[in-house]
């Protein structure tokens, strides 16, 4: 395969440094006076501004939450401990870790991915086979995992999921992240990789994963934890819904009409589902399946491409109630009960007095014959 193949003119996402690159110029630019640690490309102000914002500057805010957290986390990253962010699926932790390596680093690419697959060589390093036979165990012949990249190179790296992977994977980190050092026994006594100044650890690990693997508590010791919460307050996430949705629409957003009652409607239903209480006062069940705040945009935009491509060019409640449904009836047969019951009792009654939740309603009964 040629390399003019393997490049193309559009990818779907592209890496925070490159989306925001004209961001992170004006900022570089402007952190000319401020201090830097040993190894940051950019001043721990800097990081502050590329995540929350600076209208002077024109840096869009990319993260949405508690201003606190952020502070925070820069701050443990500064220091020996790793940085761990943790909460439910879809607050927007990926997000964050990208953001924080893209900002300190110019680089968010070095990543280890948690899986039950995940080995001791994807932490540390592994060999290329025909070179050590060839050679032995030289320089050459290593296949070095992002973090003995980030080590060398002193970057932020990232290791997605963390409890997903067994714990005596886990605890592979344990002495990298005490000692920074890393051995190499194949290439002879005293063969190690020191990490340089710059380098650090942010993981992340959603809370529903913790009868998966949980950490030890001497990995745990080595990290400061973070938890980044679901958006509490409803206009808050209509706005931050609106945003986002219009973002990912790009010039599709002049030609597709997205009704502030529609997404009000997502919105109430979202939070409602996932916090167990109405706006009337009533209490359900929660559904075990995901309900944040990503999730809801992801719907949204889904409905507005239906809008545009198959239907009238307007965002409307029963394309809501379609995506809903598939959001949260997966596999479980107890969700099905759950949703079933805001449907028949909360979507039901607001049916009668307003009409934007009577589409709604109606157009949920089909999941039910």
């Amino acid at each position: 395969m040629s390399q003019q193949s393997l490049s193309t003119t559009a990818v779907i996402r592209e890496s925070a440094e490159v989306r925001f690159a004209d961001e992170l110029q004006r900022l570089t630019l402007a952190d000319k006076d401020n201090p830097k640690p040993q190894g940051w490309l950019r001043s721990p102000r800097a990081v502050r501004r590329f995540i929350l914002g600076d209208d002077e500057l024109k840096i869009s805010q990319k993260f949405f939450g508690d201003d606190a957290l952020i502070d925070r986390a820069i701050v443990t990253l500064l220091g020996r401990q790793g940085l761990m962010l943790v909460g439910e699926p879809g607050t927007a932790k990926s997000m964050l870790s990208e953001l924080f390596a893209a900002a300190i680093s110019g680089d968010s690419g070095l990543t280890i991915q948690g899986t039950a697959g995940t080995t001791e060589d994807h932490i540390k390093y592994s060999w290329n086979y025909a070179l050590l036979l060839a050679e032995g165990p030289t320089q050459r012949a290593l296949v070095s995992s992002p973090l003995y990249q980030g080590m060398v190179q002193g970057k932020m790296v990232r290791f997605e999921e963390i409890t997903r992977c067994p714990p005596e994977i886990q605890d592979v980190l344990v002495s990298l992240m005490s000692e920074k050092q890393m051995m190499i026994p194949e290439m002879g006594e005293g063969a190690r990789v020191s990490a340089c100044p710059g380098f650090n650890l942010i993981a992340t690990a959603n809370l529903r994963d913790r009868g998966v693997h949980e950490m030890s508590a001497a990995l745990k010791r080595r990290f400061n934890f973070e938890t980044v919460r679901p958006i509490q307050d409803p206009a808050f996430e209509i706005e931050l819904i609106n945003m986002q949705l219009k973002r990912e629409l790009g010039d599709l957003t002049n030609t597709i009409a997205i009704p502030e009652n529609v997404i009000e409607l997502l919105v109430t239903t979202f939070q409602e589902l996932r916090s167990g209480n109405t706006r009337d006062g009533g209490n359900i069940q929660t559904p075990d399946a995901v309900m944040s705040s990503a999730e809801a945009v992801n719907i949204a935009y889904a409905c507005a491409l239906e809008a545009h491509y198959l239907g009238d060019g307007v965002l409307n409640a029963g394309a809501v109630a379609r995506q809903l449904i598939g959001v949260v009836l997966k596999d479980n047969a107890d969700d099905i009960k759950r949703i079933r019951y805001y449907m028949d009792n909360v979507a039901r009654e607001r049916a009668r007095h307003s009409d934007v939740w009577k589409a709604f309603f109606n157009a949920s009964k089909e999941f039910w014959r």
